[in-house]
């Protein structure tokens, strides 16, 4: 086999990129059919990646005998979220052989490390194992899970005795914002760890004073006995900030919110409530519903496959130490 040969990416590798990021995408499609048919259009994916170069992504282009095999591409995001990051979007790499991803990683990585960029993200697709296992043996470890499952056909919202899932009123405001604050401040424990910056309660009480009737949002509460003590929103997946562009379904909606407090877990409330949204998306005739979760959160990585969600994207992350 002829030697694997690596440079820099530069705008005039665009079309062979394109192709690439189409054939995954194709393949990807095979194994999870409601994802975008859109970007198997070769146009599409290139201007998929014209965009992340317009952002001053940087990266690399592997080729075999003058053909290219692979390509990566990372931009940063606000370094006040993410630190000083590098993040490889959905539509930043495409390989026709997994290993490629060590080379093109190794070779991008070093402008970046260079540059001060530490924090490395790749948000990889799940259909292929060995693609997968090749960002593993960078250094790169499973963070977040993308996912998606059909509408449900049939109803699913079945509530354990004692249990009372219903659409919350405006008295349940301090409720909701107790329980907004109780998911993040669940995932800065371990084993998540999560820095993120927990909002006071009174931002919470304010934004759903505010949003309380927002028909772009179907909120509902679960009740025991008579206290409500978990929440869940839905909405449509076009509200969603990480399922974008090629790693977006078709026809969603979006299962964007879901916490119990800690007293309550293990009741059942979570799960119901998370088939309530599922059963909302179907009534509103969505095809799909998506959702994500820290994998490092054992409850969330544990309830939401239970209710058929499939992994369509992994985040990986790498701190470079």
């Amino acid at each position: 086999m002829a030697r694997l040969e690596l440079r820099p990416f530069t705008a005039d590798e665009l079309d062979d990129a394109a192709a690439l990021l189409v054939r995954r995408h194709a393949s990807h499609r095979a194994a999870e059919p409601s994802l975008p048919a859109l970007y198997e259009r070769k146009d599409v994916a290139r201007t998929e990646i014209e965009e992340l170069l317009a952002s001053r992504a940087s990266g690399a282009l592997a080729a075999r005998d003058g053909t290219a095999v692979g390509f990566m591409l990372g931009r940063h995001r606000p370094d006040t979220t993410w630190g000083a990051n590098v993040w490889v979007e959905p539509a930043g790499h495409a390989v026709e052989e997994p290993e490629a991803v060590r080379d093109l990683y190794a070779l991008a990585a070093a402008r970046w490390v260079e540059e001060g960029r530490n924090a490395h993200y790749a948000v990889v697709p799940t259909h292929e194992p060995a693609l997968v296992d090749a960002w593993f043996r960078v250094g790169f470890g499973l963070q977040h899970v993308h996912a998606v499952r059909e509408a449900p056909a049939d109803p699913m919202t079945i509530a354990p005795p004692g249990v009372v899932i219903r659409k919350p009123r405006r008295d349940d405001i301090d409720a909701l914002a107790e329980l907004d604050l109780s998911l993040p401040a669940h995932q800065a424990l371990s084993p998540v760890f999560s820095t993120a910056a927990l909002p006071s309660l009174w931002e919470a009480r304010t934004e759903w004073d505010e949003d309380f009737d927002n028909p772009a949002f179907a909120t509902f509460v679960g009740e025991v006995n008579g206290r409500v003590v978990g929440s869940a929103v839905g909405c449509s997946v076009e509200l969603s900030s990480l399922h974008t562009g090629i790693a977006r379904p078709d026809d969603a909606a979006h299962l964007g919110f879901a916490a119990v407090l800690p007293e309550a877990r293990g009741s059942g409330v979570g799960t119901t409530l998370g088939a309530t949204v599922l059963d909302w998306a179907a009534a509103e005739g969505y095809a799909a519903v998506t959702t994500d979760w820290r994998e490092t959160n054992l409850l969330s990585s544990r309830s939401w496959p239970k209710l058929g969600f499939r992994p369509t994207f992994f985040r990986l992350f790498r701190g470079i130490v």
